[in-house]
């Protein structure tokens, strides 16, 4: 069989460790081709490949970022887009495409399994926000940078008696910031699912340093207040749509510091989040992912992803994983709240 294989959207650590686990076991287990598509849906576009045999994927499973490459970019934006991906797939002769990627990327897979193709999409989101899936590979690792980044800035925060407010990653789920907060002792934890009262936030920090410390905000891109005030972006948009969002930490460092009349700093993690070697959790979760791929595929399956459920990987509908972002509940919110001030 000739396999198809992408990588789409935003890198995140664990990226090569399915690409490793698909050339392994379809190599070796059912003797399979697998074509390798370059920068996402960019190179089926474009027929961009290259061969993914054992010697490519040799050593990389540490190795964050993607062998393949990646891009954002959107074929059915694209003038004659949706046939030119049919037409690749038929010239090339690929047999499954096994697409790697977060709702926009696995949005594009739903339609193509719509239109014929054999597809079975594999999770990707650093975000942890892709709905069906208890977990996606790279957010361990994101956390883990943060809670290390979180640690640090405790004892800089304290020494030079100012807050420090840290800005995480998450557009429109707070996955990230609630965990790295709850694991690195964050004073307040603000997610886009709860909008904020500002001054709620600066009683916080008030709170403690009346208690003799110094605060730290963790916060998500795009929590936002209340009143709507500090809701920031750059205005620009990606190929599907999304506005970039930036800043929301730099304007609540501000605010603080103008209320409390104490120093604050704003630290963005931004794409140090993305880079460096998976966490031990991300590796086997993308080596698993990889491996129950090719067996749906060669199970005959399309229109499928896998996905954690338990300790269990199952296949889900393509069109549940992608109907709504999986977003933090107002109970595991709460959990977090027990520790503000």
């Amino acid at each position: 069989m000739r396999i198809g294989i992408l990588t789409g959207g935003g890198d995140c650590p664990g990226l090569n460790a399915v690409i490793r686990a698909v050339v392994r076991k379809g190599i070796g287990e059912h003797g399979d081709e697998i074509v390798g598509f370059r920068d996402g849906w960019r190179g089926v576009l474009e027929a961009d490949t290259v061969p993914m045999d054992l010697h490519a994927v040799r050593g990389i499973l540490p190795r964050g970022g993607t062998v393949l490459g990646t891009s954002r970019t959107n074929p059915y934006a694209v003038d004659g887009g949706a046939d030119r991906l049919m037409a690749t797939l038929e010239r090339l002769g690929i047999d499954a495409l096994i697409p790697i990627g977060g709702e926009d990327t696995l949005g594009v897979a739903t339609r193509l399994a719509d239109g014929g193709v054999r597809v079975v999409g594999v999770p990707k989101t650093i975000d942890n926000d892709l709905d069906s899936t208890d977990y996606t590979f790279g957010f361990d690792t994101a956390v883990g940078v943060a809670m290390e980044a979180i640690d640090r800035l405790h004892t800089t925060g304290d020494s030079h008696h100012r807050t420090l407010v840290v800005e995480v990653m998450g557009r429109h789920a707070g996955w990230i910031a609630l965990h790295a907060g709850m694991a690195g002792g964050a004073n307040v934890i603000l997610i886009p699912e709860n909008p904020f009262d500002v001054d709620g936030v600066v009683a916080h920090c008030q709170h403690r340093f009346d208690s003799g410390y110094s605060p730290i905000i963790v916060v998500s891109e795009g929590a936002k207040p209340k009143n709507g005030d500090l809701m920031l972006s750059t205005g620009e948009q990606d190929a599907f749509g999304h506005v970039r969002l930036g800043g929301i930490g730099a304007a609540l460092a501000s605010v603080i510091e103008e209320r409390t009349g104490r120093e604050a700093r704003a630290v963005v993690l931004g794409h140090v989040q993305r880079g460096g070697t998976p966490s031990p959790f991300d590796r086997v979760l993308a080596t698993r992912f990889g491996l129950a791929a090719v067996d749906a595929v060669h199970d005959g399956q399309s229109g499928v992803m896998v996905a954690l459920r338990g300790t269990d990987i199952v296949r889900v509908p393509l069109s549940a994983a992608t109907a709504q972002l999986k977003l933090v509940p107002a109970e595991r919110y709460a959990e977090a709240e027990v520790f503000f001030g």
